[in-house]
């Protein structure tokens, strides 16, 4: 299985490379960055949502499961994609988004027209303005009342993005055969959206309140989605995903829940997902003893011969350099690219780009998702090699002075640093398959060993600090010549300075 000494590459195509001049990138765009992901050292890219969609929700809100939104492109840009990324070594991951359409696919509009409507069971129709207590995950009612047929329907997200009913077996072959269409156009394997969602209560029982909730009673954390997310039954969809997926092809599965919850998803006889996504690193304190704590229950609570992942960044969180600080971005990159299993990186985290400000004219998104999904910034230029100069691209730029132009020129650069992680992982045994053990947690410092001869040493404070290990030196974050240094029982490590060793 390739994905067990891959790194996988999260592409947003709308801030990726813009070539046709409408300020929003496309499928040709990452095609011609193609040769830039290779040398980074990556194994496979993600792509979010390119299919046809009305883009309330940027993508996820889908209209056409077999066709490329035209501000996208074509499926001739996409089989052409492909055909780089394989002929550059790299593959290609797209998103499924099983939960929800568009209220204006096909099947919606269908459903829509009447009760007695062929499709009507294909979402999920209920008596009742509102039928009971669910809240969106965007806030207020997750129920939709449609005047025209008196009844409402239900949407974990917006009110434009209705749920399919998974109960349904027709919806579940026409969903199936959606992952077969891409898998002949060579896919290599499948991210599966908001995968804890699928099915829903079909008591419509009322989700209990958050007893801990203080704030608005309408959003969704004041209640617990006991009824709305992760039922038992959840697994069976995760099987037949599963069974049509295949063992070739990668099946990742977005799940947010805590971890004695999520390893479920991987499923027992191979059942499940190949990569439920671990999205813990997002959250954890930023302590030694927090993160070793947490690697450690992860490790424990893995199914027998699951393989772990790990995520600090995507599309949906405050980017990594703006959680912890431009001080501890690169130990986290040391951290994310070290941890064993498979690591899933964020565009620009190889940049340290930060959140961007983003005047309230610009905003676009209905969650505040905008800061982490700013534009690519290649060059210091005016477009900054995203888009034509004197082109607006759809959200803001950041700090001009970050970009790959300028790193690709600095061998101290994050770019120069994540190369350089990318390729020893790449080349170490030890890093790719070893065990991980925790050697020490604590004064500031988080020490572990990968396999029998590698240790990993972070000093997550701004204060110099000192990790108990020995042995030489094989590269630190800061690129700037210890390598080779011997260590015989304590390395000094200056403020947010990561270092590997080897054992001597």
């Amino acid at each position: 299985m390739w994905w067990r000494r891959g790194v996988v590459y999260e592409v947003y195509p709308r801030s990726f490379q813009d070539t046709d001049g409408d300020g929003v990138g496309d499928l040709r765009g990452v095609a011609g960055r193609i040769q830039y992901l290779a040398r980074l050292g990556v194994d496979a890219i993600w792509l979010t949502p390119f299919y046809a969609s009305p883009m309330r929700d940027f993508g996820y809100d889908i209209s056409d499961h077999c066709a490329v939104d035209p501000s996208f492109g074509t499926l001739e840009d996409f089989d052409a994609l492909v055909a780089a990324a394989h002929a550059a070594g790299l593959r290609v991951v797209l998103d499924f988004v099983p939960n929800h359409t568009s209220d204006r696919h096909p099947w919606f509009r269908e459903s829509r027209a009447s009760r007695e409507s062929a499709k009507r069971d294909w979402y999920i129709w209920r008596d009742g303005n509102p039928p009971n207590n669910w809240i969106a995950v965007f806030g207020g009612s997750a129920w939709q009342w449609d005047e025209a047929t008196g009844q409402s329907h239900y949407h974990a997200y917006l009110p434009e993005q209705p749920d399919l009913n998974w109960r349904n077996p027709e919806v579940r072959a026409a969903m199936l055969a959606v992952l077969g269409f891409w898998k002949a156009r060579g896919v290599d394997g499948f991210r599966v959206d908001a995968m804890r969602q699928v099915l829903k209560d079909p008591q419509l029982r009322d989700n209990p309140a958050a007893e801990s909730w203080s704030g608005a009673p309408d959003r969704y954390d004041s209640l617990i989605p006991r009824f709305t997310t992760d039922l038992d039954e959840v697994q069976e969809v995760v099987a037949a995903i599963r069974a049509e997926i295949g063992d070739a092809h990668l099946f990742m599965a977005e799940v947010t829940a805590p971890i004695e919850r999520l390893v479920r998803y991987y499923g027992t006889a191979g059942e499940g997902a190949h990569l439920p996504f671990n999205f813990h690193l997002l959250w954890v304190d930023w302590r030694p003893e927090a993160i070793a704590d947490l690697v450690e229950r992860y490790e424990a609570a893995l199914p027998d011969g699951a393989w772990p992942n790990w995520v600090l960044g995507n599309h949906d969180q405050p980017r990594v350099a703006s959680r912890v600080g431009a001080g501890q971005a690169r130990a986290a990159a040391m951290l994310l690219l070290t941890l064993r299993g498979t690591p899933t990186l964020y565009y620009g985290d190889e940049l340290g780009l930060v959140d961007v400000d983003v005047p309230p004219s610009r905003v676009v998104d209905p969650d505040g998702r905008d800061p982490e999904r700013s534009p690519m910034p290649w060059t210091g230029s005016p477009g900054r090699g995203f888009c034509a100069d004197g082109v607006e691209p759809w959200l803001p730029f950041g700090d001009p002075a970050l970009n790959v132009a300028e790193q690709e020129s600095d061998p101290r650069s994050m770019l120069a640093l994540h190369r350089r992680l990318l390729a020893l992982r790449r080349s170490s045994a030890d890093l790719l398959e070893g065990a991980y053990e925790t050697i020490a947690a604590g004064g500031g410092v988080l020490v572990y060993r990968r396999g029998a001869g590698t240790a990993v040493s972070l000093n997550l404070t701004s204060q110099p600090a000192v990790a108990p290990v020995s042995g030489s030196v094989v590269m630190t974050t800061g690129l700037d010549g210890r390598e080779g240094e011997v260590i015989e029982g304590s390395l000094l490590l200056r403020p947010g300075e990561g270092a590997i060793t080897a054992a001597g």
